[in-house]
């Protein structure tokens, strides 16, 4: 535990999840039907990541910007009941919800809605205090801009300079601010990052003036490019087959809050 709040900065969503069977077609149409035996709401993207902090952590503040309508109050009340304080900042547009169908475990379907964006303009006080006292930082960039706003990507540079900063970037999101101690693309991510051309994580933690990049590499392990030209490579357990339903959702986000729990209580990268 840290006697300083954990902080996660970015894009709230609401996740939306149905399980089901599909054990026939449409007569409509030659798409499975499937037959809903349970559903759950629950905070997705930025709001996953704080989610997942809170479980080890008294202390987690999520800043990020929850709109006023149906959605983004049930959004609010599922963070508060994760043990999650959330500093707001001002929005507009409706909330972003994920609805995934799935049957037999199995993905069938994802159905996307909501336009919320954050209003540019000054940074909260109350975010401004939270990120100057923070024991580490994790950017939970989702690309829905909160990671662009210039008055809080000042506020993440000046953090930077004493605090760990964990940036988990997007292929539509804003560039990593100067000074992070780790930045931690998936490996189609650093793709995109490179161009598309072969992954170089020295090019990355060059183009992003950061203290390291780790790659993820799914059940590969991952990568750590330090700023010493060292290049670590970090295996998985194994697991025997059939152990785990393989569904990436969320990996990324635990990955990044873990790491940025283990900065904040002194661990280096």
């Amino acid at each position: 535990m840290t006697s300083t709040p954990l902080v996660v900065v970015g894009d709230a969503l609401l996740d939306i999840d149905i399980d089901g069977s599909a054990t026939r077609l449409s007569p409509e149409a030659p798409v499975p039907v499937v037959d809903v035996e349970r559903g759950w709401h629950r905070p997705g993207g930025a709001g996953l990541a704080a989610v997942l902090a809170a479980r080890t952590h008294d202390d987690v503040v999520l800043i990020t910007g929850i709109a006023d309508d149906a959605a983004g109050r049930q959004l609010a009340e599922l963070l508060a009941s994760s043990g999650v304080r959330v500093v707001a900042l001002p929005m507009r547009g409706s909330t972003v919800s994920k609805t995934r169908v799935r049957a037999g475990g199995q993905s069938v379907l994802r159905i996307d809605r909501g336009d919320a964006a954050p209003v540019p303009g000054p940074l909260p006080q109350a975010a401004a205090e939270v990120l100057a006292r923070a024991g580490a930082i994790c950017v939970a960039d989702y690309g829905r801009g909160v990671a662009a706003l210039p008055a809080l990507r000042d506020a993440l540079r000046t953090a930077a300079a004493h605090t760990p900063v964990v940036w988990d970037p997007h292929p539509r999101g804003a560039e990593p601010v100067a000074g992070c101690r780790l930045v931690t693309p998936n490996e189609t991510e650093a793709h995109h990052f490179c161009g598309g051309n072969r992954v170089t994580g020295e090019l990355l933690r060059e183009r992003w003036d950061a203290d390291a990049v780790c790659v993820t590499l799914g059940a590969r392990g991952a990568r750590v490019y330090g700023a010493d030209g060292t290049r670590t490579h970090v295996g998985t357990p194994a697991l025997a087959a059939g152990s785990v339903r393989e569904d990436t959702c969320g990996a990324g986000d635990r990955f990044a809050v873990a790491v940025t729990a283990a900065l904040a209580e002194g661990a280096d990268t």
